[in-house]
């Protein structure tokens, strides 16, 4: 890493994003395959998956564009 550069805020929010992600999807897919006694309103729709997923994917495409040492264009 050249010295004096600097990185992008956004770099971390990607990364806060995908972190927070892969967790709400694990936990999603672990209440999937133990589902609770009672059931919150909703319950078949299993939203914790689908955020999961949408934020992982989020928190890549940060990561992935805005990432350290990647060439300006």
């Amino acid at each position: 890493m050249k010295s004096g550069g600097s990185l992008s805020i956004w770099f971390f929010v990607g990364l806060s994003l995908g972190v927070s992600g892969f967790f709400i999807l694990v936990e999603g897919l672990y209440e999937l395959a133990h589902p609770p006694q009672v059931h919150v309103a909703l319950y078949y729709l299993h939203a914790n998956i689908w955020w999961g997923a949408l934020l992982t994917v989020l928190g890549a495409f940060y990561c992935i564009h805005f990432r350290p040492g990647k060439p300006s264009s």
